[in-house]
C-alpha cells in the first residue's frame, strides 16, 4: 500500500508535465509566427512613431517630443514633393503598362499551346530571379549603347520590364483555378470570343489583375538599385531618401513613407475584401 500511494503522486505529475509539454508543442507554432510578425512589423512602427518627432537637429535619430507640425507640411524639405510625384507617376504608368501586357501574357501561356511557350515561361521568371544589380547595369549598357538619354523614360522602361514577371505569375494563378467550362458553356450560349472574354473570363480573373496590377505598383514605389542605375539626373523617392541620409534624414520622410504604407495596405485590404464578396458562400 506504501508503495502504491507513492506511485500514485508521480503518475500525476508525469501526466501534468505531458500535458504542459503537449501544450507547449500546440501554441509554439503560433509563438513563432507572432514572433516573426513582430520582428517585421518593427521598423515600420518606428517609422510611424518617429514621423511625429520635433528633432532637435538635422538627423530624426532620437526622439525629443511629439509633434503635429511634419504632418501639416509633408513637403516641407527642398525637393522631396518633385521626387514623391515622380515616384507615383512612374509606378502609375508602369504599372498600368505592366499590368496589361502581363495579363495578356498569362492568358496565352494558361489557355494556349504554341512553340516557344517554354522558353517564354523561361524568360518570364529571369526577372524575378536574376540579382537586380545585375538587371540594372545590364539595362545600363542597352540605354547607354544604344544612346538612349537616362532618366523618365529609362526608368519606366525598366519597372515595366521587372513589373511584367509578377502580374504573369499573379494573373496566371488565378487563372489556375478558374473554372473553363464557364468559358465553354458561354461559347456554346454562341457568345463570340471577345464577348466570352469581356463578359465571363475578364470578371473572373479581374481580382488577380488588380493584385498584380497593387503589387507592381508598390514594386515599382520601393525600387532602389534599378532605379539608381538608369535614372540619370531624374531622383524618386527612394533616391531621393539614399541622398538625403548623407546630408539630413528630415522627420518628412517618415511622413511620406507612413503615408504610402497605410495606402498600400488599405488597397491590398481592399482588393481582399472585394474578392471575399465575389466568392460564393458555398465556396468560402
Amino acid at each position: 500500500m506504501t508503495v502504491a500511494a507513492e506511485r500514485l503522486p508521480l503518475s500525476g505529475r508525469s501526466r501534468s508535465g505531458a500535458r504542459l509539454v503537449a501544450r507547449i508543442r500546440h501554441h509554439a507554432l503560433t509563438a513563432a509566427a507572432l514572433a516573426a510578425l513582430v520582428f517585421l512589423l518593427l521598423p515600420i512602427a518606428v517609422v510611424i512613431a518617429f514621423s511625429f518627432n520635433d528633432p532637435a537637429g538635422r538627423f530624426n535619430f532620437t526622439w525629443e517630443r511629439f509633434t503635429l507640425d511634419n504632418w501639416a507640411n509633408p513637403f516641407g524639405f527642398p525637393d522631396l514633393q518633385g521626387s514623391v510625384v515622380l515616384s507615383l507617376e512612374i509606378a502609375a504608368l508602369s504599372s498600368l503598362v505592366a499590368t496589361a501586357l502581363g495579363t495578356l501574357i498569362a492568358l496565352a501561356l494558361a489557355r494556349h499551346r504554341f512553340r516557344g511557350r517554354a522558353a517564354t515561361n523561361l524568360l518570364i521568371f529571369l526577372p524575378m530571379a536574376a540579382p537586380e544589380i545585375v538587371m540594372g547595369s545590364s539595362l545600363l549598357a542597352l540605354f547607354l549603347n544604344y544612346s538612349v538619354p537616362l532618366g523618365f523614360t529609362t526608368i519606366l522602361i525598366a519597372h515595366i520590364m521587372f513589373n511584367i514577371s509578377f502580374v504573369v505569375v499573379t494573373v496566371r494563378a488565378r487563372l489556375a483555378g478558374q473554372d473553363m467550362h464557364l468559358e465553354e458553356a458561354a461559347m456554346d450560349l454562341f457568345a463570340s470570343p471577345w464577348a466570352t472574354f469581356l463578359r465571363v473570363t475578364l470578371p473572373l480573373i479581374a481580382p488577380g489583375i488588380l493584385a498584380g496590377g497593387l503589387l507592381a505598383f508598390a514594386l515599382s514605389v520601393d525600387d532602389f538599385v534599378i532605379t539608381y542605375l538608369v535614372s540619370g539626373s531624374d531622383q524618386t523617392f527612394p533616391l531621393f531618401v539614399w541622398g538625403a541620409a548623407r546630408v539630413a534624414v528630415p522627420p518628412q520622410i517618415n511622413v511620406i513613407g507612413t503615408i504610402i504604407f497605410v495606402a498600400a495596405v488599405a488597397l491590398m485590404v481592399a482588393n481582399v475584401l472585394w474578392q471575399l464578396r465575389r466568392t460564393p458562400k458555398g465556396a468560402q
